[in-house]
Formats: C-alpha cells, sequence, structure tokens
C-alpha cells in the first residue's frame, strides 16, 4: 500500500525521497524492520490474552526431559508470525505481482487450517484436533492452486536472450530477449542445468505434451505437502522450526534476488525470472517474523507456535522455492524438514515390519521424530535445537554453493 502512496507521490507531486520507493532492497529492509517491530509489539500482548483464555499447551507423559515443564504453555503463536508476515508485505510490496498474491494466499490458507486444528484441541478440548484427511485436503487445494496459477497464467515466464543465430539461451544479456512460458526447474550440480517437465513427456504423444499440467500439478501438491508437514514435525522444541525457518528465508531471500535480477541471473548463469525480485520483500518479512517469534520462543518457550504457525512457515517455504524454480534443492535446502520426516516414516514402517514378522513391534530410534531420539539419549533441548540449527546453516550454505558450482 505504501508503495503505490510513494510512488504516485514521486510521479505526480515529485516529492524528494519518495522515490527510493522504487528499490526493492529499501522496501525490503523496512519489510524486515516492521516485521520483527511488530512480533516484539504484539507477541506480548498476545501471549498475555492467551494465558487468559486459558489456551495452553497439553502434555502427555513421554518421559522426555522437561516435558511436564511445558504444560500450559500458550500455543497458537503462530498468530504473532502471521501477523509480523502479512502486515509488512501489504505495506511495502507491490499487491498486483502474481508471485506476492500467490504467497499471501498461501500464508492465510495454510495459516487458517493450522488456526482450525489448533482452536479444536485447546479450545473444544479435542486432542485430535483437525482430521488428518481434512488437513491434507487443504494441502491439496492449495497445491492445485498454486500450480495451476504457475502453469496457466500469463504472468508467469522466464526470460530468454536471442544469440545471433536465432536459437536461445538464458547467457548473454546484453542480446534482445523475450519473456516465454516454460515450466523449467534448476536441476542442481550440473552445468546445463535446466529441465523442462514437458521434456519429460516429449515421447508420450501430443496429449501429454499438452496436457503435461496434470503431471506438474501433483507435484506441486507433493512438495506443498511435505515440506508443510515437515516443518509440523519438526516443530517439538523450542525455537527448532522458527530457527531453522529463518535460516531457510535467509537463504530463498538470496535465490529470490538472483532470480529476479537481470545482472546478477546473468552473471550466475542462473534463469532470469521477470517480477520475481518482489518475492524478497516477503522472504525479509518472513525471517523478520521468525526471528521475532523466537523472541518469545526460544528455550524456556513463553509461547509454541502450533499448527498455525507450522503449517504456515512450511507451506511459504515449498512455494517460494516452487516460483523461483528451485524445488529439487529442497532435499538440501530443507533437509532438517527432510530428516524429521523420514525418521517418522522409517519408525513407523519398522515398528510395524517387526511386529508382523517376529510378533512384536522393535524401534531403530530412542522415539521419534529425530530430535526426542536424542532428548531420550540425554542431550539437553537447548543443546539439540543450537546443533540442528547449525547443521540447517550448512546446509543453507551448501544449497547456495550451487549457483556456481556445477
Amino acid at each position: 500500500m505504501l508503495y503505490y502512496l510513494f510512488d504516485y507521490l514521486y510521479k505526480v507531486h515529485h516529492l524528494p525521497g519518495a522515490g527510493v520507493f522504487q528499490y526493492i532492497s529499501f522496501r525490503a529492509a523496512l519489510a524486515v524492520v516492521t516485521s520483527l517491530i511488530i512480533a516484539q509489539f504484539f507477541g506480548a500482548p498476545l501471549i498475555r490474552a492467551l494465558q487468559r483464555k486459558q489456551i495452553g499447551e497439553t502434555v502427555r507423559d513421554l518421559g522426555l526431559q522437561g516435558q511436564i515443564e511445558k504444560k500450559g504453555t500458550p500455543t497458537m503463536g503462530g498468530l504473532i508470525i502471521l501477523l509480523a508476515i502479512l502486515v509488512p508485505v501489504l505495506l511495502f510490496a507491490k499487491l498486483d505481482n502474481i508471485y506476492i498474491v500467490l504467497m499471501l494466499l498461501s500464508t492465510v490458507w495454510l495459516g487458517l487450517i493450522g488456526f482450525v486444528d489448533d482452536y479444536i484441541k485447546v479450545v473444544k478440548k479435542d486432542k485430535e484436533g483437525l482430521a488428518g484427511r481434512f488437513k491434507v485436503l487443504g494441502q491439496v487445494g492449495l497445491g492445485i492452486t498454486v500450480g495451476w496459477v504457475l502453469f496457466f497464467s500469463n504472468d508467469v515466464t522466464v526470460r530468454q536472450y536471442a544469440l545471433p543465430n536465432g536459437s536461445f539461451s538464458a547467457v548473454d544479456a546484453s542480446t534482445v530477449y523475450q519473456d516465454v512460458k516454460l515450466m523449467i526447474t534448476t536441476v542442481p550440480f550440473l552445468k546445463n542445468n535446466e529441465l523442462n517437465y514437458g521434456d519429460l513427456f516429449a515421447t508420450a504423444g501430443d496429449f501429454f505434451n499438452e496436457y503435461y499440467a496434470f503431471f506438474y500439478i501433483p507435484i506441486v501438491i507433493l512438495i506443498i505437502t511435505a515440506v508443510s508437514n515437515g516443518a509440523n514435525i519438526t516443530d517439538g522444541l523450542d525455537g527448532l522450526a522458527a530457527g531453522t525457518s529463518a535460516i531457510i528465508g535467509i537463504t530463498l531471500a538470496i535465490f529470490c534476488f538472483v532470480s529476479g535480477n537481470a545482472l546478477l541471473a546473468d552473471y550466475l548463469d542462473v534463469m532470469f525470472i521477470p517480477n520475481s525480485g518482489e518475492l524478497v520483500i516477503f522472504c525479509t518479512a518472513f525471517v523478520g517474523a521468525c526471528v521475532g517469534f523466537l523472541w518469545y520462543n526460544s528455550y524456556p518457550a513463553q509461547v509454541f507456535m502450533g499448527d498455525t504457525g507450522s503449517l504456515a512457515i512450511g507451506g511459504i517455504i515449498a512455494v517460494l522455492a516452487i516460483i523461483v524454480r528451485k524445488e529439487l534443492l529442497i532435499p538440501v535446502l530443507c533437509g532438517v524438514f527432510l530428516i524429521e520426516n523420514l525418521s517418522v516414516m522409517v519408525q513407523v514402517s519398522y515398528f510395524k515390519y517387526t511386529k508382523r514378522k517376529y510378533g512384536e513391534g522393535r524401534r531403530l530410534l530412542r522415539m521419534s521424530p529425530l530430535h526426542h531420539h536424542y532428548q531420550k539419549l540425554g542431550y539437553h533441548e537447548s543443546k539439540i535445537v543450537s546443533r540442528f540449527w547449525i547443521v540447517s546453516i550448512m546446509l543453507a550454505v551448501l544449497t547456495l554453493v550451487t549457483l556456481k558450482l556445477r
């Protein structure tokens, strides 16, 4: 909103200094500062309101160190994150940008699903919360929407540059260019690192070539569902999900800045995605929200984000990666989410397998997800979180290295 106001003041009334709002870097800096201020300013009152309404965490005794002390800690703190993301983006981003619209939709969509789940758990006192099938249905619905828009919207393009022989390449930014509708993604660690989803069905006939959206959209659904559930599972220790998500958010902000800047994209030989630079503002607001929330969520936590926050931040990360065509880097960038997800799947599968084979279930881990396994081994909660953050930083650096390592 403020972007349009200052744009009008600059172009119509020539207000000195108003033109600075044209710069993404300036608005991104304002977004992160505003996000931090909102998280600090509204965090404490919201926590007190949740305490007054006795909206606290119910804890099952699983024999984990410090677990009982968490009983009654306010949950649904994800509302702090949502507010600290949405307000700065609405203030400083271009709201007619297709990517910003998708990110706002994804944030609100999954935030509402998580809010309903938390509401049923803590207000209605139903420990099961929202039925799993409804959660998945909501995630699938968002995946269909995002995939459909990215595939069919004429506002979603990549830029290719014309070489003298008439072929097209994204190498020389000084030549003539055209913005084309291509569903391509980045394949890490390869020299010619672009994969066109349409090429996967090039030999399957005209029908598949024309309608491969029906194969692309399920990929989007899978990514959104997997990452949002991974963030949800990771949210089990104080500060773990929020800190890890902030690290991932910083990495995605760099990718968005590079992908949305023609000169940087040319220098690093990555695809230039017109108008995607605006996502830097969303990313910085996201990082600010996660860091601001950590003020209250770091050990010992004064508030938990609940599904309101964890489902939303996972979905945000997934959609951001898909938009900037870095979805194949998610297993590396979101490696902490992935290993947490896999630890649960492997534990459950192995237990069922051994129960069928030996008559009694056996476990590979002391407890899943993986962070609880380390708790059972006697590691302090804050040490586990710190080490997971370190691993997340290492994975983020490895992800950024793919910009040049091929």
